[in-house]
């Protein structure tokens, strides 16, 4: 880092030697510079470690790749990640880890391109098809960023409020106390996995916007497999991915991009979608048999046919001298032979750890440990610390999914299940039975079991956070505009904050104004007009 300080993660910063530092800066301006507090400047430079989005870029890949070593020697130190997408939503989520974890070691944020074109694009709410701006990743990222430097600030502000207050009290144990608590105060900086999504185009646009998003500070890119043009999201139909060297292009792309700006431990993420995509635009280039381009093919649907049954307009394929026609559908895709999506799976997944790729992403229609392993177990036997990142989706229904899953294995077990309908297990009558509390039992236990057997490092929910916004503001609007009125308010968001410790109910403090007040003390001395007095109706959540 800039300005000698260390690791943001912790140790001792050299608040008093910049302080020291400062000080003959501005003794050597003869006068000009008087006005300017040393140990105020070193205040602030120590709520600002990061001078750019690469310093961060580098500093998260560094605590990304300790993670993934510490997980090859214990698979029990899997991480986590949720969606967020606005700045202030991962700042809440970091500011609440700090608080109810003390660290934030092992906890991720991810960037979903689906909230991106469902919440952030200019054009408004749009599908998860690549139709969004493509800026606005890279601007996604920045703005996560500089809402997390804005909870240093905040923090390291408070603390030093509290050491004046302790000093002004004399009371010096608590004045060195608090110090050191801000000289090793841990960072709200933490990676983010972002998404972009089949590249935004060729590998040239892939690397440009590669360029951009590490700029910004993204130190982990996701790529999936799927076209430019046809891309869908991965719980949608209609996917249609791309021959294997068309991949490994914007691999290297985002490679380059990443050692072009001197973040060579950048993790790129390659994302299959391959179990559920059943079409592919092209027909592989193939040099000789068995090579990638003839595996790709080796999955079409195709039928033998003679030289004579040959039409004007076919594309034929010839293996192991037959005569093979791929069937090609009227949008001039070709489909893959029904039932080959988990082959292709592994040879995707090996394919991309042998052309580049740090972490894996296997897209599933819905949570199964053993469905992961099974493909895991395989890849592993080419790539043995194979890794996974997963999608722990909204769109899978995980209440009807476990408890299927559990009434399966107690009817194989010979257990009675009479008293439940299989199809009808995501009834409320349900709730609170033997089967459901089973159900409920593994959901929790998923995350940590998926990690032990199939390899999971990270898992991740894509749209959380849309998903509580949402149900939060129902439940709000029911109550507010029903007989509660602003009981509604009162009993479900703010005595819950204040019961929580939620520091955001202290808003003003949280949008920035106590940091405000501080700088208005600094550039205008006994001038500065502050908010924060005693008139203040913040004051009332002191």
């Amino acid at each position: 880092m800039s300005g000698g300080f260390p690791g943001p993660r912790g140790g001792a910063s050299a608040y008093r030697d910049d302080v020291e530092q400062i000080g003959k800066l501005v003794e050597s301006r003869h006068g000009t510079w008087d006005a300017i507090s040393p140990e105020s400047a070193a205040r602030m430079r120590l709520q600002n470690r990061f001078r750019t989005g690469l310093d961060i870029a580098r500093y998260t890949a560094g605590i990304m790749r300790a993670d993934m070593a510490a997980y090859d020697r214990d698979p029990a130190l899997y991480t986590q990640s949720l969606g967020a997408w606005h700045g202030f939503i991962a700042q809440q989520q970091m500011i609440a880890v700090k608080k109810h974890f003390g660290g934030t070691e092992r906890r991720y944020i991810y960037l979903s391109g689906w909230m991106v074109a469902a919440l952030r694009s200019e054009f408004g709410p749009l599908p998860d098809q690549s139709m969004h701006e493509k800026t606005s990743v890279p601007a996604l990222i920045e703005e996560i960023y500089t809402f997390l430097r804005q909870a240093d600030s905040r923090e390291v502000n408070d603390l030093f409020r509290a050491y004046d207050k302790a000093q002004a009290a004399g009371d010096q144990a608590k004045a060195a106390e608090l110090l050191a608590r801000a000289e090793s105060h841990q960072t709200h900086v933490v990676p983010i996995i972002a998404d972009i999504d089949a590249g935004f185009g060729n590998a040239e646009a892939t690397y440009l916007l590669a360029k951009k998003m590490i700029e910004a500070g993204a130190c982990a890119l996701q790529i999936e497999n799927q076209v430019s043009d046809e891309k869908q999201c991965g719980h949608q139909d209609g996917k249609v991915t791309v021959p294997h060297e068309d991949f490994i292009q914007k691999i290297r792309a985002i490679r380059y991009a990443f050692l072009e700006l001197g973040v060579p431990e950048g993790i790129i993420v390659t994302r299959t979608d391959s179990l559920g995509a059943g079409l592919t635009k092209q027909i592989a280039y193939s040099r000789e048999p068995g090579d990638l381009g003839d595996q790709y093919n080796a999955f079409l649907d195709c039928e033998e046919i003679t030289a004579g049954q040959a039409k004007d307009g076919d594309v034929l394929i010839r293996r192991e001298g037959r005569l093979l026609r791929p069937k090609r559908l009227p949008n001039n895709l070709y489909q893959f032979r029904p039932g080959t999506g988990a082959d292709r799976c592994v040879l995707d997944s090996i394919t991309s750890l042998q052309n580049g790729a740090d972490l894996l992403w296997i897209e599933t229609e819905k949570p199964h440990v053993e469905q992961i392993a099974s493909m895991m177990d395989r890849v592993r036997e080419v790539v043995p610390n194979a890794k996974l990142v997963y999608n722990n989706s909204p769109s899978f229904n995980w209440t009807l999914s476990f408890r299927q899953q559990v009434y399966d294995a107690w009817k194989e077990e010979g257990r009675d299940v009479s008293a439940y309908d299989r199809a009808k297990l995501m009834s409320v009558d349900y709730d609170g039975s033997d089967l459901a509390e089973e159900a409920d039992a593994r959901i929790r236990s998923f995350q940590a079991d998926a990690s032990k057997r199939a390899g999971i490092f990270h898992h991740l929910i894509t749209l959380p956070t849309y998903h509580t916004a949402a149900l939060s503001t129902d439940t709000l609007s029911q109550k507010y505009f029903g007989e509660q009125g602003m009981l509604g308010y009162v009993l479900d968001v703010q005595r819950q904050e204040i019961r929580r410790g939620v520091a955001c109910v202290r808003h003003q403090n949280m949008a920035g104004s106590d940091i405000g007040d501080e700088h208005k003390e600094y550039f205008a001395g006994e001038a500065a007009l502050k908010a924060s007095g005693a008139h203040n109706t913040m004051n009332q959540f002191a």
